[in-house]
């Protein structure tokens, strides 16, 4: 956005505060003061996300909400801790918790992350980093398999808990689906959940997902968008012929660790990058969309524990 200004989607990404929550500090205390966009659309200041993040610091130290709201719009120069060191603190205690094989502290530590801070960051400024963390760790010999595979399994079974609704609504449809032989699927049920939470019905399909389901799939539901994520490059070309009888119908777009040219020559479009860009290039699409923005959610974990670039 030009001169700083976001929307709402973005403010919640940065602040770790959920859309529904600024609203309501908007309308109740009027802490927000947005302008519009041309569209009609509400465009929120550097000002504004500066207030939310002392709202929430100042609740934090115990505040009633109307209180730390009116702290913080009207005193500018009040000091509150800053959020990070909050978020940093959650995140230190999870990967305490896993890498002790503590199942109990690590389902307390997501408890206690996903009742701080919105889904969306700590899916993006938590959990991705996180896992990319674990999987440099991993690939070096500081941590072992078992404490790699322990925590991936874990942050995916509760992840697929956020997951439950994301069939249930929107006005887009995606099938995601990982290609036969490809075991992890981590990357691409965060990339699910994001683009949900952006009002896209989601069809998961999940790992090593055969060409014939996949194609009876998408024949059924006709979505405006198919996402195939692969991290095996060999993988990718064994069923570069199939992927090409997809794409020929459908828009159809490909996560793998191939050149461009090499997914464009089947007629799909190669993501990279970035998960939570992918999912804001989708936000407000009411036509089948051009996926060429990222989804790499660092170096997310797989079904079986291991270690997967994208997504």
């Amino acid at each position: 956005m030009n001169d700083g200004v976001m929307r709402i989607g973005e403010l919640s990404r940065r602040t770790g505060v959920s859309p529904e929550l600024l609203r309501a500090w908007e309308q109740r205390y009027g802490l927000l003061e947005p302008t519009r966009s041309p569209g009609g659309f509400r465009l929120y200041s550097p000002t504004d996300e500066e207030r939310v993040r002392r709202t929430a610091a100042l609740i934090a130290d115990g505040l009633s909400a109307a209180e730390a709201a009116r702290l913080a719009a009207t005193t500018p120069d009040v000091t509150a801790p800053a959020a990070q060191p909050v978020v940093d603190d959650l995140a230190a205690g999870l990967r305490k918790a896993l890498d002790n094989f503590d199942t109990a502290a690590g389902h307390a530590a997501l408890d206690r992350l996903f009742g701080t801070v919105s889904v969306e960051f700590a899916i993006t400024d938590v959990l991705i980093p996180y896992l990319h963390e674990l999987g440099e760790r991993w690939a070096n010999g500081s941590v072992s398999v078992a404490q790699e595979h322990f925590a991936s399994n874990l942050i995916r079974g509760r992840v697929l808990g956020l997951a439950r609704d994301w069939g249930s609504g929107g006005s887009s449809t995606a099938v995601l689906a990982c290609p036969p032989g490809e075991a992890h699927d981590l990357g691409l049920i965060l990339f699910g959940i994001l683009i949900a939470r952006r009002g896209w019905r989601v069809t998961f399909l999940g790992a090593d997902t055969p060409f014939d389901t996949l194609e009876t799939s998408v024949r059924s539901l006709r979505p405006e968008l198919v996402v195939l994520a692969t991290r095996d490059a060999a993988v990718f070309r064994r069923h570069a012929a199939a992927i090409t009888a997809i794409a020929a119908d459908l828009t159809l777009a490909v996560a793998a660790p191939v050149g461009e040219q090499a997914v464009s020559d089947t007629g799909a479009r190669l993501l990279v990058d970035d998960i939570a860009e992918a999912a804001d290039a989708l936000l407000g699409a009411s036509s089948p969309p051009t996926p060429t923005a990222a989804v790499r959610p660092g170096a997310a974990s797989g079904r079986d524990g291991s270690t997967e670039p994208a997504p």
